[in-house]
């Protein structure tokens, strides 16, 4: 039978995880990301809820309609309809938030139950060695804490009777130093399914700092659960306007150009990065890309598309565009993708994210499809 402590902390657990469910649509829509604590799990901020409790008075006080007073007298020596006097505004902390540590599996279960996400049926063979230790086999040495001891005393009772030691009338076994036996383990070498995800970010003058903090937001989520689908991801940062480089994840969110835009110079690099480092037959592959939709001319836009086709396409389990809302951006590429591809195609998936309120849908549009 589970101990009551341990019951009442898995309830616990699962009232937060409620309470995270149903409030995710808002974390996701504020830019509130949950902190990576470096220990595999991450810290969510959840408002306090203190226990209601009675507080008890002097007990030479009258009690509820006791006391000096007559029946229609106002409380507080207040007249009737005359306005109370306000008091002064604190200077102390407001509403407490209690910090609540959750593992990546548990996350992505929230993230997957709330948008009905379908686990990722991987594409790639191996990538990842995994080293695994299984104790399937006996030694004769080891630690204290995996002796065996049923193949102890087993060993020791053959030895006493093999030596005429052992009293059936007085049935005790006492193992020596040569009979202990301990549990061993056999290293087993596993390849596990793996992905890498390739993040393009158009950084020209229209993309807004609203704007990379859209893609900051939702790229966090789309990692957490591919984490969850995959043993382990390697993430790849590409930036561009005019030219393309790839980056470091904080020169990825912080970088801002003023040039022009040339969407097939991150493709062009996007698909050297795969030739180089992550062949197709062996990697889950999932290039995003994010841009306001505009594009310097429709002969580039002629050269994306053939990149696609004959490339990325291929090598990739699916193309995902995401193009952010801008005052300034024509949303002109989208409807390239949309006139060559279709708003429903297998491979390349389309969302439009007007908002931070539209993350989450965008998200589904993504991961959907179980790619």
């Amino acid at each position: 039978m589970d101990h009551p402590i341990k019951r009442d902390h898995a309830r616990f657990r699962k009232i937060v995880k409620g309470r995270i469910r149903d409030n995710l649509r808002k974390y996701v829509s504020k830019g509130e990301m949950p902190s990576p604590k470096g220990d595999g799990t991450f810290k969510i901020p959840m408002p306090s809820i203190d226990t209601p409790r009675f507080k008890f008075g002097d007990r030479n006080q009258g009690g509820m309609g006791q006391g000096e007073g007559q029946s229609g007298d106002p409380v507080d020596g207040q007249e009737g309809d005359q306005p109370g006097q306000g008091q002064e505004v604190g200077n102390q902390a407001g509403n407490k938030e209690l910090e609540v540590d959750l593992s990546l599996e548990e996350l992505a279960s929230i993230l997957g139950d709330e948008l009905a996400l379908p686990r990722i049926e991987p594409k790639g063979k191996k990538a990842m060695p995994s080293v695994t230790n299984k104790y399937t086999s006996i030694g004769m040495t080891g630690p204290n804490s995996l002796k065996h001891f049923k193949r102890t005393y087993k060993e020791a009772m053959k030895r006493q009777i093999a030596t005429g030691t052992y009293d059936f009338n007085d049935p005790r076994v006492i193992p020596h130093k040569r009979d202990f036996r301990y549990r061993a383990s056999d290293a087993k070498v596993e390849f596990e399914n793996s992905a890498v995800v390739i993040y393009m970010m158009d950084v020209s003058g229209s993309m807004g700092d609203e704007q990379k903090e859209i893609v900051r937001t939702e790229s966090f989520w789309i990692n957490l659960w591919l984490k969850s689908q995959y043993k382990d991801i390697e993430v790849r940062y590409i930036i561009h306007d005019a030219t393309a480089k790839e980056v470091d994840e904080e020169t990825f969110f912080k970088t801002r150009e003023s040039g022009g835009t040339l969407i097939s110079s991150a493709l062009k690099l996007c698909r050297e990065i795969i030739e180089k480092d992550y062949d197709p037959s062996e990697w889950n592959i999932y290039p995003f890309h994010f841009s306001d939709g505009d594009n310097w001319s429709a002969d580039d836009t002629k050269l994306c598309l053939e990149i696609l086709d004959q490339d990325l396409l291929p090598a990739s389990n699916v193309f995902c565009y995401g193009q952010v809302e801008s005052r300034y951006g024509s949303g002109q590429f989208y409807k390239d993708l949309a006139g060559r591809y279709g708003e429903d195609d297998e491979k390349v998936i389309l969302s439009k994210i007007k908002n931070k309120d539209a993350i989450l849908d965008s998200i589904k549009d993504f991961l959907g499809k179980g790619k």
